[in-house]
């Protein structure tokens, strides 16, 4: 099963629920089906399984790191919630609960899942839940910390911290896959990330540039860290925060080429010389 990809917000305060029907609670009928069996609670988030996990099952010492990570990296403030981490025993029993709960979601490895009521985290025993669990709990302690966060930065830093190893690990594969596209003729494009309200409307390279986009405002320069930083505070705070794509205008106006020369650093290519971008061919 693919995971492209698999976001899901359903915010009933907000008119932008996007699950056919409309914003609701998980059904009562489904809820028999969550695992439950074994429960482990730690400091902003609780998992729920079938199969038991000790304190220091190396999933549980996983999410304690994801969570200090992000918190460390981010500046994040005390979550106002905790994230609920559902780890179904199968893809059969996952998949089951998934298409009672949630009909019409296309079938994705794991789910991030807000509501009124609940952070919530669903997905399976497999070989890449690791990874899985790195991506869709970073959803889940964002909404936990800031509340809603545009749609491209929410998966940009959720593709951040799914990268395997130290914060900032480049992810190889797409710095391999942009490098290609650029060669081919593409270009970045922040503005038309943020026009992107809906998941369904987003491709492969759309993560791929998110996850761009916030490997550079992170590990540019100070200013770009800062750009971040102070957009996220924003938010946070409740203040009627300027888009981020406008920050990153006003203070880098040749930010998509240094974007494109951060992800020749991150291979060791050419960088693009001077202050403008290459034109598309």
């Amino acid at each position: 099963m693919s995971r492209w990809r698999s976001t899901v917000l359903l915010l009933c305060a907000s008119a932008a629920a996007v699950v056919p029907g409309g914003c609701r609670s998980t059904p009562e009928t489904a809820v028999g089906g969550l695992p439950n069996r074994h429960v482990v609670r730690d400091d902003g988030f609780v998992v729920r399984a079938n199969l038991e996990l000790s304190e220091e099952h190396p999933l549980l010492v996983q999410l304690r790191r994801t969570k200090t990570d992000v918190a460390r990296t981010l500046n994040l403030p005390p979550q106002h919630r905790p994230v609920q981490v559902y780890i179904f025993s199968s893809d059969v029993d996952y998949r089951r609960y998934m298409a009672g709960a949630y009909p019409g979601l296309p079938v994705r490895r794991a789910y991030f899942i807000g509501t009124h009521t609940e952070l919530a985290v669903y997905t399976f025993w497999s070989e890449r839940l690791a990874e899985d669990l790195r991506h869709e709990f970073t959803h889940g302690l964002l909404h936990a910390s800031l509340g809603e966060v545009p749609l491209w930065i929410d998966e940009g830093l959720a593709e951040y911290f799914e990268v395997n190893g130290p914060v900032g690990t480049p992810n190889a594969d797409y710095v391999r896959t942009l490098t290609e596209a650029t060669a081919n003729g593409w270009r970045p494009d922040v503005e038309r990330l943020e026009r992107l309200e809906a998941v369904h409307h987003m491709q492969r390279i759309d993560y791929q540039e998110a996850w761009a986009w916030t490997h550079y405002l992170l590990h540019g320069t100070p200013g770009t860290r800062g750009l971040l930083l102070e957009y996220l505070a924003d938010v946070r705070s409740g203040r009627d925060a300027t888009p981020l794509s406008q920050r990153i205008r006003a203070a880098e106006p040749s930010a998509e080429a240094g974007l494109l020369n951060h992800l020749a650093g991150l291979t060791g290519g050419t960088t693009w010389a001077g202050a403008t971008m290459p034109p598309r061919r």
